[in-house]
Formats: structure tokens, C-alpha cells, sequence
């Protein structure tokens, strides 16, 4: 894969919102479904019998999760609100921007609750000594794949981009 000028679309400025929008509600539409079945989750362990003898440490990892998965919820939810209440009112360059930074938003609140699940899980299993490695390789995971990987194409690009493009 090498960087260089990205291939020029044969598209009007409207058509390139359009796709834009398109593609993003999509991608938010892939990771709602993980949102959810994460918060569901979540929602039942308080009423679990073991719940009461859990220690501060994993009461705060599983409000950490918790909370992180609402605010998910709502950051990658909000595109469709935001798209509907917006419907034919000429906003779409501003949808997708904003869509796009609340994905973006939604995205790293997910990456948090994933990480305290995982923190919470593995201290529940196996000790505070384990789960502080499976959250620390968690969260570099999450930081790697998730914003390391596109973000240094994103540089390999803007290396190779003419001058003035955005």
C-alpha cells in the first residue's frame, strides 16, 4: 500500500456529502449493535448474587464501563437524531461534520468501557496483578488499531498530498 494523491471522484460537492453521510451512518450502524449488547450486559450484573461482594476497585471498573457505554450510546446514537431533525434543512456539510466528531466521540467512550470490562473481568478471575496487564494491553490495543494504524497512513498521505489540499 503506498501513499500518494488520493484517486479524484467524479462527484459534485452535494453527491460527496451525500456519500459521507451515508458511509458514516453506516459505520455508526455496525458499532451501535456491540454498544448494545455491551450496555445490556452491563445492566443485568448489579442484580448477579456476587454483585454485593465485589471490591471498590471493580465497583469503579464496572461504573467506569457502565458509564462509558451510555455515553456511547448517546454519542453514536446521535447522528440519526441529528439527521433527522435536520432532515431537508440544507445542513448536510454540517451533519457530517458533527455526526463525525460524535462518532469519533462515541468511538473513544466505547474504547473506555471495553477497557474497564476487560479490567473488571480479569480482576474478578484472576487478581488485580492480571487484570492491570489486560487493561494496560487493552487500552494499547484499542490506541494501536483503533487511532495508530489510521493516523499513520493519515501522515504517510499528507507526506504525498499537493500543497493546499485538505
Amino acid at each position: 500500500m503506498r501513499a500518494g494523491p488520493l484517486p479524484h471522484r467524479d462527484e459534485t460537492d452535494t453527491e460527496r456529502l451525500d456519500r459521507n453521510l451515508i458511509e458514516l451512518l453506516q459505520e455508526v450502524r455496525v458499532v451501535q449493535t456491540g454498544v448494545q449488547v455491551l450496555f445490556a450486559f452491563l445492566l443485568t450484573v448489579p442484580f448477579s448474587s456476587r454483585f454485593d461482594e465485589i471490591t471498590g476497585f471493580q465497583r469503579g471498573a464496572y461504573f467506569a464501563a457502565l458509564v462509558g457505554t451510555a455515553a456511547a450510546s448517546v454519542l453514536l446514537i446521535a447522528p440519526t437524531s441529528v439527521h433527522r431533525i435536520l432532515f431537508r434543512r440544507g445542513q448536510k456539510e454540517y451533519m457530517v461534520e458533527l455526526s463525525n466528531r460524535l462518532a469519533m466521540g462515541g468511538l473513544v467512550a466505547l474504547a473506555i468501557a471495553m477497557i474497564a470490562a476487560m479490567l473488571l473481568v480479569s480482576d474478578v478471575m484472576f487478581g488485580m496483578a492480571v487484570a492491570i496487564v489486560v487493561g494496560v494491553v487493552t487500552a494499547l490495543a484499542f490506541g494501536l488499531v483503533w487511532a495508530g494504524v489510521p493516523l499513520r497512513r493519515r501522515r504517510a498521505i499528507a507526506r504525498h498530498e499537493p500543497k493546499g489540499r485538505p
